[in-house]
C-alpha cells in the first residue's frame, strides 16, 4: 500500500479560521483574511475544535492517491459517502497480472499461505482462459475483461484517488483508526492521517478514535480496552 497526498487546499488552517471567524465578526471577509496574522489561525482553531464547531472545516479538501489496496478495502472506503472517488476499472484494465493483498494472519502461516497462493493461481488461470475464450467468440478486449472480471477475488489490488473535506476526514479517522477497524483500512487511515498532520497539524492534532480524544470509547461493551496512544502528538 502506498498513500500520497496529491493536493490539498492551500493554507487549510488559515482558510478554516477565516471561515469560522466570519460567523462571529462584523468585518468584511476580505479584511478578516488580509489582517489575520500567522499565529491567529492556530489559536482560533484550537478553540473552535474544543467547541465542536466543525462546519467551517468543510471548506478545505485533501486529495490522496492510494495504490495497492485490496478491493475488500476499497469497498469499505467508498462507504464513506461524503467524498469523491476515482478507481482503477477492472473493465478497462487487463487484470491478467493482477496484484493481491494477503492478510498477515494467513501470510505468516506457511500452510495457510500455500492454500491462499494456490487459490490465486487457479483464479488467475481461469481469468486468462475466460478472457481469451470470450475474445475467440468475437468479444472485444474490453467486453472480455468486463465479463472475466467477475471471477476476480476481493484481495485483487486496486488504485483509487480519494478527496475528502477536513470534517469528513475527522469522521473517517475516528471510525477507521480504531483498533476494531479491519486491519487494512486502519493502516490506510493511519497513513492518511500522517499525511494530513504534515500540512495541517492543528486541524488534525486530536484526530483518531474516541479513546484518544478524551470522549471515552464509543464501542461500549465491544471496546478493545487498548487506547491507540501511538496516534497522540
Amino acid at each position: 500500500m502506498k498513500v500520497t497526498l496529491l493536493e490539498h487546499t492551500p493554507n487549510p488552517e488559515r482558510l478554516v479560521a477565516v471561515a469560522a471567524k466570519t460567523c462571529y465578526s462584523p468585518e468584511p471577509i476580505e479584511a478578516i483574511h488580509s489582517f489575520m496574522d500567522d499565529a491567529e489561525p492556530q489559536e482560533f482553531l484550537s478553540r473552535l475544535l474544543k467547541l465542536g464547531h466543525e462546519s467551517p472545516l468543510e471548506h478545505c479538501t485533501f486529495t490522496f492517491g492510494v495504490d495497492g489496496i485490496s478491493r475488500a478495502c476499497s469497498h469499505q472506503l467508498v462507504r464513506h459517502r461524503m467524498a469523491s472517488y476515482s478507481q482503477k476499472s477492472q473493465r478497462y484494465v487487463d487484470e491478467n497480472e493482477y496484484g493481491a493483498v494477503c492478510p498477515p494472519a494467513i501470510d505468516q502461516d506457511s500452510e495457510l499461505a500455500c492454500i491462499y497462493d494456490n487459490a490465486l493461481y487457479r483464479i488467475a488461470d481461469a481469468y486468462f482462459k475466460l478472457q481469451k475464450g470470450l475474445m475467440k467468440k468475437g468479444r472485444t478486449k474490453e467486453q472480455a475483461c468486463e465479463d472475466a472480471r467477475y471471477i476476480l477475488p476481493n484481495c485483487c489490488t486496486t488504485n483509487i484517488v480519494v478527496t475528502m473535506n477536513a470534517r469528513e476526514l475527522l469522521h473517517f479517522f475516528n471510525q477507521r483508526c480504531c483498533n476494531r477497524a479491519q486491519w487494512e483500512i486502519r493502516d490506510l487511515a493511519d497513513q492518511m492521517l500522517a499525511e494530513c498532520r504534515k500540512v495541517a497539524p492543528v486541524l488534525f492534532k486530536n484526530a483518531g478514535p474516541d479513546c484518544i480524544t478524551g470522549k471515552g470509547c464509543g464501542e461500549g461493551k465491544m471496546s478493545c480496552g487498548k487506547p491507540r496512544k501511538e496516534l497522540l502528538v
